[in-house]
């Protein structure tokens, strides 16, 4: 989105902005010029930021991630959303964090009083335990803040040739694990699934019934005016054991023999 665009969506009427980076599904990691964008125009406008980073640590070669929190101007505005599901992989756990200045985190205190009131108690003792192991061996190749995204960075690109191999067209994600690839070269049959839906609502339930692939419809994530955009784009995980991303690609090498 160009700056204009995005100014364009700003008016004296704007309370917040939600910030995703990195971003889920795109898997875009937004750099240090766009960040000052945006948080130029929160600063315009009088607008809270509020910023979903819980895959900060999924980071792979060639990007960085920034907090907007950092930039001028912005600590007073921001709430950032961390995840200890995302970061320490143990996304069963339900727990999160949210950091930001004591005249804005005291009425999300409020609203978690009075919503999940609480957090397992045993999960957030151990989530600092595995903070404080992590955080003292910042350097070293075995922190998972560094061994995580190596390990996932190999899968991510065993899925971007898997994909490509087969005449897809995926978007190579800076961050997160997650990948969206244009399905609309497979072309199969979808007659058995409900008119009413979109395509990529109908593809994916088609592949995991015939195919026994599952995938996420990308224009789930979209409003009524951008769904068009990404009907024909599906979300795959590539946080996966080897011995399922091996199961995947024999049976999207073999749906590519079928098709030919």
């Amino acid at each position: 989105m160009e700056k204009d665009e995005l100014e364009s969506k700003f008016n004296s009427k704007t309370k917040a902005i939600i910030l995703n980076t990195p971003h889920n599904p795109l898997g875009k990691v937004y750099n240090k010029e766009e960040l000052q964008v945006i948080a130029d125009l929160c600063i315009k406008y009088d607008t809270l930021c509020i910023s979903d980073e819980v895959y900060e640590w999924l980071v792979y070669s060639g990007n960085k991630h920034l907090k907007i929190a950092t930039f001028p101007g912005m600590w007073e505005r921001t709430i950032t959303i961390g995840s200890a599901g995302k970061t320490f992989s143990v996304t069963g756990w339900k727990l999160g964090w949210s950091i930001g200045p004591n005249h804005l985190i005291k009425h999300l205190q409020t609203v978690q009083q009075n919503t999940i009131y609480t957090c397992a108690t045993p999960l957030q003792e151990a989530l600092a335990q595995a903070f404080w192991i992590d955080i003292k061996r910042m350097d070293d190749p075995e922190c998972y803040f560094n061994s995580l995204p190596k390990e996932l960075e190999v899968k991510r690109d065993r899925m971007v040739h898997l994909l490509e191999s087969v005449g897809l067209k995926p978007i190579v994600p800076d961050g997160g694990y997650f990948i969206i690839a244009d399905v609309s070269l497979l072309d199969p049959d979808l007659s058995d699934m409900k008119n009413n839906e979109p395509y990529d609502y109908k593809f994916v339930k088609w592949m995991t019934k015939h195919k026994k692939l599952s995938a996420i419809p990308v224009s789930a994530f979209c409003n009524s005016e951008t769904k068009s955009q990404f009907e024909k784009f599906v979300r795959f995980c590539f946080i996966k054991k080897d011995s399922t991303l091996d199961a995947a690609e024999e049976i999207i090498k073999a749906w590519s023999v079928q098709k030919s």
